[in-house]
């Protein structure tokens, strides 16, 4: 069985109103598709990538891509992410038991045999040893990249934002122009939206994380043309790594074939 098969077969507990559905019971066709599959909905990968989704949220709309989520959590915990990262409700699906990761093969991160602990405990020490590099390739470079700044990456905090990053005083976004310039992702830019989304996490852990035994399970992003044909798939392979362009991660959409942006009906310059 395809991975869309299994996509297209599964029905899971949309954020929105708390019923189950199949995951593209309203998708429109002949409409591309992006389905993406979330580790736990309080993890790193999780919260950076709804922040880009919702960046490139005008370069969605044009090329008229329809995107679905399914993220590792209860209704509860995709309630607080969605108020909290502004990701679409309607969008969200849960998977308890991260049971579509398992069947279309995704990584499940370090799964160290500890004895005397608990699944639960394992899970959080196997998680350390990821955020250090074991069984986790690409990770240091990546929390690296954060406060060091990257010329090829643009800018993520506008000069006139005040961001939140607990237990940072209120910072304004011109303290980064004044530190590192403007255009790009300046010096500390992208850790200090990491310190923002820990925090948030760390604040409300029992919602977030309902089931740490799944704390290691990484993701996925699976693209489908308009017949359904598999136009990009990228698996995560660690911590941080839920692009494999992470300064811009969702440049691939650009350059994907048959993926172009599309006049709205009534633009005067649609033929």
């Amino acid at each position: 069985m395809t991975a869309f098969e299994t996509f297209h077969q599964a029905q899971r507990q949309r954020v929105s109103d708390g019923q189950c559905y199949p995951l593209c019971f309203d998708c429109r066709s002949p409409q591309p598709l992006m389905i993406v599959l979330w580790p736990q909905l309080g993890d790193f990968d999780s919260l950076e990538y709804a922040f880009w989704l919702q960046r490139e949220s005008e370069k969605i709309q044009a090329l008229h891509l329809q995107v679905r989520a399914v993220g590792i959590g209860n209704r509860q915990a995709g309630q607080r992410f969605c108020e909290f990262t502004g990701f679409p409700a309607d969008w969200l699906y849960l998977d308890p038991q991260a049971e579509l990761h398992q069947q279309v093969g995704l990584y499940p991160g370090l799964r160290l045999k500890l004895p005397g602990l608990s699944a639960a405990q394992a899970a959080g020490v196997n998680l350390m040893l990821m955020c250090a590099g074991v069984g986790s390739p690409g990770t240091i470079k990546e929390v690296l990249r954060g406060y060091t700044g990257d010329r090829s990456a643009p800018q993520l905090i506008a000069d006139e934002a005040v961001i939140q990053a607990s237990p940072l005083p209120p910072l304004k976004g011109r303290l980064f122009a004044r530190a590192g310039g403007t255009g790009f992702q300046r010096p500390f830019e992208l850790a200090t939206l990491r310190l923002r989304n820990m925090g948030e996490v760390l604040s409300h852990w029992q919602t977030y994380v309902p089931d740490a035994s799944l704390l290691t399970q990484r993701g996925g992003t699976f693209v489908y043309g308009p017949q359904r044909q598999l136009l990009y798939e990228h698996r995560d392979r660690g911590l941080l790594g839920f692009a494999k362009q992470m300064a811009r991660p969702l440049e691939f959409l650009d350059s994907l074939p048959g993926l172009r942006p599309r006049p709205s009906p009534g633009d005067p310059s649609r033929v």
